[in-house]
């Protein structure tokens, strides 16, 4: 075969191969005719999830009632007696909440650990979510799965634990509840967890384990799920970041071990508008099904207390295999490699298939490709982000022509590729050049093996690439369909981190995906290098790029179902009687400029008053606003007491009009001890400081507009030095502003405090301080005495 037709065979069955890859990945087909009851149905899933996603339901709306009414009898209508459990909990963000849990209880034949099926009902605040991807679809799967479960009449052995937990968006708050104060918490042998960031794409399976995870992954692998899409990297690297899912309070309060399923495409959605039952992908949904309903079957009739393993195994999904081995075979395969490249290289020096001086040049190409392809797209998107400032304005760092992105910078770095080999390569001396490449991923892997094992699977492509190097040194032939056969391997493994790393983290990795691809078109040299006419190549290459970039400038502006974030807060200052517009927005538009001006000022005297965020937003800009006479919240200092050397308060904070929120800041010199805020302390309290960071001491949700109390001690000598925000999330509708309505390719910023109407204010004592005589201390020590004074009394 003529070698330019071989080169584009082997092209065309590259494209194949990689679009098997992500075709394979998760169900492409959607049963649109009634699927029996026995069966997991998506068309029926979609149903629980219109119905749950009707309207926002964050905590402290009166939706969250309708939802969590809903999914009680939803339960019920599946034969299951519901169990509520409701109170306060202030959680490691510094989040106080009241939780209203949903739980349901399958009785198992043995007396064993229970499996938790886990997912929270309450939508994100402050952004309009609707909540469909995270977390209906969470918890239509569960009632899905659990009613085609039930239909089968399926024996467990296992008791099955349904938890719908709440205020998850808070702070993880409903879960911390149960696990710290339910009975059934001590039952939980493994929890399954449906989550999302995104709407749409492949579910990715996360572990949290205690130790190892040997035992979990072999469990896992036997339950044989259809779609399996993990890998240990993954796990690897969420175990070294902070994580923040419902099941990291299982693990970390409770010692409970389970698997996270969660997708992460189009992460634009994620808290938005935008999470609506028309943005969610259905497919995503029924590749949740197939995890749960088989997960379901098996781990309720699975021994759950042998889950616990001291060992870690490297796994990683293919189309055909779930494959799994030992952390301590990374050492080996490495050594093994290292091994026969060293000795394949001697031999082919001494068969004279290789040449020194020629593996040498070969560095020049290799490491010319990976700096400017790694250089381009990391200044490229920088550039990027100055030509398109609106970029900035998707909190998540995704864009949503993100996709077009990934695919310009990768065709460009395989231009780049191509085009620096066209120079220096020739074509006698294919696998000399293939040396540089292979020395580098032997180092990357040795790395690996020391500072990442989760990744001890890319090895398996490397030695792929030695078999390729070894026929050629052994026959002095070359076979371009061995090669491509030996390269899927790397195919498999290696492109769906391309595309996956961006999407999830953000485009700011762009570089990454751009190095990752020349990692891999070099590993796979024997494949391409061999291809005729390079440059050509390199031309049809930046041609795609550049199809892919006028792509994604086409939809580079905002339109409906693709909406700009905005923000507006009305702020009043109730020590001043003054007020603001703020917004946290870099790129103001036409609907802000209407009530911040063309030229308003910065926000630095809000300042102190930044609220935690999930990407760190600060005000940004503000304007006078008219002065509005909003009910002011009524302070009431309960107990004002110095007792020795510590001052002891107890302070009441009672709204006087609807409110949904309520910050709590304190001068950063000021100590707190022994903090309780409606009766519960930090749930990870240790001694008697309360630990924090900056200024903020809490926030609180309010439900039902119940008011806040907090209880601590600070040193006698201290100041005072506290403020507070009460914030109603009602500015769009609130009749004492006259708020136009965003136009159609507009939507709330998430993450952030937005559309409320927030009055800011000092909290001051209202009556002179109790003080109690050092002589008669020790006696009260003795005999505890509560002094409290009601403020309505002292006034």
């Amino acid at each position: 075969m003529k070698k330019r037709y071989s080169s584009l065979i082997s092209a065309l069955l590259v494209a194949g191969i990689i679009y098997g890859i992500f075709f394979a990945m998760m169900p492409q087909n959607i049963a649109e005719e009634e699927v029996p009851l026995t069966e997991f149905s998506t068309k029926r899933a979609l149903e629980q999830v219109a119905s749950i996603a009707k309207s926002p339901h964050y905590v402290g709306s009166e939706n969250h009632k309708t939802v969590a009414s809903l999914l009680e009898k939803e339960l019920q209508k599946l034969g299951l007696e519901t169990a509520i459990q409701e109170g306060y909990t202030l959680t490691e963000w510094g989040n106080l909440a009241k939780s209203k849990n949903i739980l349901a209880r399958i009785k198992g034949s043995n007396n064993s650990k229970a499996l938790m099926l886990l997912s929270h009902y309450d939508s994100a605040p402050h952004s309009s979510s609707l909540g469909a991807a995270d977390d209906a679809s969470g918890i239509a799967t569960i009632l899905e799965s659990v009613r085609a479960f039930l239909a089968n009449k399926t024996a467990n052995k296992n008791d099955i634990i349904i938890l719908f937990s709440d205020a998850e968006e808070l702070g993880l708050n409903g879960a911390a509840l149960f696990v710290t104060e339910h009975p059934w918490a001590k039952d939980v042998g493994l929890v399954l967890n449906l989550e999302a960031r995104g709407s749409a794409g492949p579910s990715y399976m996360l572990m949290e384990t205690n130790k190892g995870n040997a035992a979990m992954v072999k469990e896992f692998t036997k339950a044989n799920p259809g779609f399996p899409v993990s890998n240990s990297l993954m796990y690897s690297i969420y175990k070294m970041l902070p994580n923040d899912t419902d099941l990291t309070v299982f693990r970390e309060e409770g010692k409970i071990q389970g698997f996270n399923f969660a997708f992460i495409d189009d992460h634009f959605n994620y808290h938005t508008q935008q999470d609506d039952i028309q943005h969610l992908s259905p497919t995503t949904l029924a590749h949740q099904g197939t995890y749960i309903v088989p997960l379901l079957k098996y781990f309720s009739n699975t021994n759950l207390s042998t889950l616990n393993d001291g060992e870690d195994y490297v796994y990683f999904n293919t189309p055909f295999y779930f494959v799994s081995y030992p952390f301590s075979w990374n050492y080996i395969l490495v050594t093994i490699a290292g091994v026969l490249f060293i000795f394949i290289v001697f031999i082919g020096i001494g068969k004279r298939a290789l040449s020194i001086k020629e593996i040498g040049r070969g560095f020049a190409p290799f490491f010319a490709s990976l700096l400017v392809s790694g250089a381009a797209a990391f200044l490229g998107w920088k550039v990027l982000n100055e030509f398109y400032p609106q970029y900035k304005d998707i909190l998540h760092g995704f864009t949503y022509n993100g996709h077009y992105y990934i695919g310009f910078f990768v065709f460009i770095s395989l231009a780049i590729s191509f085009a620096f080999y066209k120079k220096y390569y020739f074509e006698n001396q294919a696998m000399n050049f293939a040396i540089a490449p292979l020395f580098l991923w032997l180092l990357i892997n040795i790395a690996l093996a020391i500072y990442l094992p989760g990744a001890g699977f890319f090895i398996i492509p490397v030695f792929c690439a030695l078999i390729m190097l070894a026929y050629f040194v052994i026959t002095q032939k070359k076979s371009w369909i061995l090669n491509l056969i030996l390269s899927i391997p790397a195919f498999i493994i290696f492109i769906p981190f391309i595309t996956t790393f961006p999407i999830g983290l953000g485009l700011k990795l762009l570089a990454g995906s751009a190095v990752l691809t020349v990692l891999v078109f070099t590993l796979l040299l024997p494949v391409f290098g061999y291809y005729s006419k390079k440059g050509i190549w390199a031309t049809a290459m930046l041609l795609i790029a550049i199809g892919f970039f006028i792509k994604a400038h086409l939809e580079s502006g905002y339109e409906p179902g693709k909406a700009k974030p905005n923000s507006l807060l009305y702020v009043y200052d109730g020590d001043t009687g003054k007020a603001l517009w703020v917004t946290y927005d870099q790129n103001l538009d036409s609907w802000t400029k209407g009530y911040l001006g063309e030229k308003p000022s910065d926000a630095k005297q809000l300042e102190p008053y930044n609220l935690f965020s999930k990407y760190n937003s600060k005000f940004t800009y503000s304007n006078s606003a008219p002065a509005k006479e909003l009910e002011e919240p009524t302070i009431q200092f309960l107990r004002d007491t110095v007792i020795g050397t510590q001052r002891h308060l107890k302070i009441k904070i009672s709204p006087n009009r609807k409110v949904n929120r309520y910050d709590i800041f304190a001068h950063e010199n000021l100590t707190f001890h022994n903090l309780r805020a409606n009766g519960v302390k930090h749930i990870n309290q240790k001694g008697s400081a309360f630990k924090r960071k900056g200024r903020k001491l809490l926030s609180y949700y309010v439900t039902d507009n119940e008011p806040l109390e907090l209880q601590f001690s600070i040193a006698s000598k201290a100041v005072l030095d506290m403020d507070l925000m009460e914030s109603s999330f009602d500015l769009m509708s609130n009749k004492m502003f006259s708020i136009a309505k965003r136009e159609n390719w507009m939507m709330p910023t998430p993450f952030v405090l937005n559309d409320a109407v927030v009055i800011k204010q000092k909290i001051k004592p209202n009556f002179r301080k109790e003080i109690i005589p050092e002589q008669l201390l020790d006696s009260l020590q003795q005999q505890p005495t509560t002094l409290e004074i009601n403020a309505n009394a002292a006034n």
